[in-house]
């Protein structure tokens, strides 16, 4: 079955190469008819010419005009001298093999010469003709006025011109079935790349985004093949990731609900409890329950942000109001790790943004440095402006973050467990920093890991800072 691409590629080439090859061929057959035809009129003015004079000085010698008309001679011409009636007066040659015939009465007394064309007389006749005329100058006072005819026949010139005429639609036709079958095998050529980038695709799945299209030359089709597999490569990371999403969110919601089973289990496995035991019980039961909540409000405000759907509710703050009230409420979980939360005094500083998100985003940073902050460490914030944006640095003075795992700490449910030590004995999920980042970058902004080292880690937001309205 033939591609239709290729099939319309082949018919618009052939299509544009058939229009200028016909019309240079009626450019061609026109040019030529016009040559031969200023040809044959300059060879019959020259006869004319000739026998003007050769009849003039006959005349003025008194001589007969037959004799003036036998030399010179006029090959495949015919000469002759005729009264306004239309009467042949003589002739040269006799022969009537010469086609000879006169123009329609009456004749143009002038004394330039006059071009005529006669067509056939008849279907079969092939006596076509073109002829001039002139007034032959006569001496005052003598008689009627005479005419010189000279004609010539004009079939010679239609048989070269059908001849040619023929030549050229052949050529035409000839030109056009190689055009055809070139511009077909240069689009079958041409679009073979396609068809086999075509075959690749249908072999690419979900579990087979590793296969790569083939890259040729380097021309448009390969380049378009490239950029293909640029996207295939973006895919295959896109795929992985939300593999490596979904198996560490099982992972993570695994432990909880493992914890919240057993918990019911030893409650329920004697018939008689205390009502301490069962306190405890709902105690363990409820907290790993708000863990889980918060996993899973996380992993839903993820998953709206990845999808734009994350709404912003913007209005004008003070960033310095934020983060003092985030600190004070943070300060609740500082003091059950007996780490000191300072916040140094801030200027005023205007923004326009969500409050909630916000918030969030600064007790996400704070919730991680308190946490893996060791007894008696310190957690400090500060705000100050930066040109033209705000700053927002956390520092801490925990264990640090090794340099190769720098580039990880944004990641989801990526958790430094060797590194950094979660000493309450209640992990996160790994989510806090991801959330606080795609928040900084919701706001036009960014959240980075400034400095982390043995002394402890810094995390710095950059705001640009807006101007209020």
């Amino acid at each position: 079955m033939s591609s239709p691409l290729r099939l319309r590629l082949t018919v618009w080439y052939v299509g544009a190469f058939s229009v200028v090859l016909v019309l240079f061929s009626i450019g061609v057959y026109f040019f030529v008819a016009r040559i031969v035809a200023e040809r044959m009129d300059a060879n019959l003015r020259v006869t004319l010419q000739m026998a003007s004079s050769a009849l003039a000085r006959s005349l003025d010698q008194s001589r007969p005009v037959a004799e003036a008309l036998e030399d010179p001679r006029f090959p495949g011409q015919v000469v002759a001298l005729v009264n306004a009636d239309g009467r042949v007066l003589a002739r040269k040659p006799l022969s009537s093999a010469v086609v000879f015939r006169l123009p329609a009465l009456p004749f143009r007394a002038s004394a330039s010469p006059q071009f005529y064309e006669l067509p056939e007389s008849r279907a079969d006749a092939d006596d076509n003709c073109r002829g001039i005329y002139q007034l032959l100058t006569t001496v005052a006072g003598e008689g009627t006025p005479r005419f010189i005819v000279v004609t010539g026949s004009t079939e010679a010139i239609a048989d070269q011109l059908d001849a040619l005429q023929n030549v050229l639609a052949i050529a035409v036709v000839l030109a056009l079935l190689l055009a055809g079958g070139g511009g077909w095998l240069l689009a079958r050529r041409s679009l073979s790349p396609l068809e086999t980038m075509a075959s690749a695709t249908e072999r690419i799945t979900a579990n087979s985004l590793r296969e790569r299209l083939p890259v040729g030359s380097s021309d448009e089709l390969g380049r378009l093949a490239s950029r293909f597999n640029d996207l295939l490569s973006r895919l295959s990371a896109s795929f992985s990731q939300q593999r490596q999403f979904m198996a560490d969110a099982s992972h993570e919601l695994r432990t909880p609900l493992s914890v919240v089973r057993t918990a019911a289990q030893v409650a329920l496995q004697k018939p008689v409890r205390s009502d301490a035991e069962y306190r405890e019980a709902m105690a363990v039961i409820e907290q790993q329950a708000g863990r889980l909540s918060r996993i899973v409000e996380d992993m839903f405000a993820l998953t709206r942000a990845d999808m734009n759907e994350l709404p912003l509710d913007i209005s004008e703050v003070y960033l310095d109001e934020v983060i003092g009230d985030t600190t004070r409420a943070a300060g609740v979980l500082a003091q059950c790790k007996s780490v000191d939360l300072n916040a140094e005094d801030m200027q005023e500083a205007p923004y326009r943004g969500d409050e909630r998100l916000l918030r969030q985003m600064i007790f996400n940073l704070l919730d991680n440095a308190i946490k893996f902050t060791s007894e008696g460490g310190t957690v400090d914030v500060r705000l100050q402006q930066v040109d033209a944006s705000y700053e927002i640095t956390v520092t801490d003075t925990g264990c640090g973050i090794p340099a190769e795992l720098h580039s990880q700490v944004f990641e989801r449910f990526f958790r430094a467990h060797k590194a950094r030590v979660d000493t309450n004995g209640l992990g996160g999920a790994g989510l806090g920093l991801a959330i606080a980042r795609t928040i900084a970058e919701l706001h036009r902004g960014q959240l980075i890991l400034k400095h982390s080292g043995p002394e402890g880690s810094t995390f710095s937001i950059l705001l640009p800072s807006l101007p209020s309205k």
